[in-house]
């Protein structure tokens, strides 16, 4: 299985995550703010990053988005949002694998895991 990182700042859905994730088999690592995500990133190298775009806001989801890619990393991004239209049609749309819209049924998340993978 892989090493994921998934970073949002709802402590309850990192809760979700990890159970889902970690019953699959997958190692998980969390991150509840832009600069914890960043540390674990540096730190743990993940397989994947599944993050929520709201991070707190669009706004720094999108900076993130482009740190990532600025730093040269082709680790597979996949975005999870309520509000999936604040990607749409910007140039860090292009920058991740997969946008999903929250809420996402665990079935649906693994299997989109499983298919960057």
């Amino acid at each position: 299985m892989a090493r994921v990182l998934v970073a949002d700042d709802d402590h309850d859905q990192l809760r979700l995550f990890k159970l889902v994730l970690e019953s699959a088999g997958h190692v998980l690592d969390v991150a509840a703010d832009p600069a914890e995500m960043l540390r674990r990133l540096e730190q743990n190298t993940p397989h994947l990053l599944v993050m929520d775009l709201r991070f707190p806001d669009s706004r720094v989801g999108l900076a993130l988005i482009r740190h990532i890619r600025e730093q040269g990393s082709t680790l597979p991004v996949i975005v999870l949002s309520g509000w999936p239209e604040e990607l749409y049609g910007q140039p860090e749309e292009a920058m991740v694998q997969l946008i999903l819209v929250k809420p996402i049924g665990p079935a649906a998340l693994l299997k989109a895991i499983a298919d960057l993978l």
